[in-house]
């Protein structure tokens, strides 16, 4: 297992009632990361609902779902950006 500081921006870390929780975790993806977060609480399970709405960012570098989490620190979710 690793331990992963997790990071919550903007209606993320409203829904979750969290900006930040350290993680112990045997995912080996992004991916997997969110399912496990998902698992933990209905107030996961709803920030996470439309995974199509959620950036991620490992170690502050974008990066995708598929993205594998091996020797990462943070891991950071939060909407999409707009420019203007």
């Amino acid at each position: 297992m690793a331990s992963v500081n997790v990071l919550y921006f903007a209606w993320l870390r409203e829904r979750i009632d969290t900006p930040r929780e350290r993680i112990e975790t045997s995912a080996t993806t992004v991916g997997d990361l969110v399912a496990e977060l998902v698992a933990r609480s209905d107030r996961h399970a709803a920030a996470f609902a439309d995974p199509a709405s959620v950036r991620v960012a490992l170690d502050q570098e974008l990066v995708d779902f598929a993205a594998p989490l091996a020797g990462v620190a943070e891991v950071a979710f939060f909407p999409p950006m707009t420019g203007g």
